[in-house]
């Protein structure tokens, strides 16, 4: 868990967009369009998202699959971004602690917990509502691949993984 609550000395990560990612294409007409930033660490993937309406369960109350995809898209952002790997989940579990309410600004984070070995990873995500009370937890444990793996198998075209490549060796230099 870190202790940032605001943007502000977080930076910005990038997005190429040009996906169709429930969670964070800016591309998707029915998605999230997430955006998520890091700190200067690079050990805590964060985003500040304000639920509209149409992802309602009951009454003002975010819907519980909403609130999972929002700390699953945390923990993925955190794999990529920390680790440098792509992944696949493998469990997820959330525990629900209070509601997340619709049109309330909300703070999710996602970060590495545990690195098992080179093939797996153990992440953990939470929500945070304005007054900075945990709404809800996660867990997820992820298969890593590397990207020559991820090339193989041919689930992402070669301009993705060449962004991604590109990327990584950025921040490492």
């Amino acid at each position: 868990m870190s202790k940032i609550k605001k943007r502000e000395n977080c930076i910005l990560l990038p997005n190429k967009g040009n996906h169709n990612c429930f969670g964070c294409s800016p591309k998707n007409p029915s998605g999230m369009s997430m955006e998520f930033y890091t700190n200067e660490k690079r050990d805590s993937v964060l985003s500040w998202y304000s639920i509209p309406d149409h992802f309602c369960g009951w009454g003002n109350v975010v819907h519980g699959g909403i609130v999972s995809t929002l700390l699953d898209e945390a923990m993925g952002w955190a794999c990529i971004t920390i680790l440098q790997n792509f992944f696949l989940s493998k469990s997820i579990t959330v525990d629900f602690f209070k509601p997340v309410l619709i049109g309330k600004e909300i703070r999710v984070e996602g970060n590495v917990l545990k690195v098992n070995d080179e093939r797996e990873t153990v992440l953990q995500g939470f929500i945070y509502n304005d007054e900075n009370d945990i709404c809800a937890k996660s867990s997820s444990i992820v298969s890593l691949f590397t990207l020559d793996f991820v090339r193989k198998m041919g689930v992402l075209d070669e301009g993705m993984l060449s962004y991604f490549e590109q990327s990584w060796n950025r921040n490492n230099n």
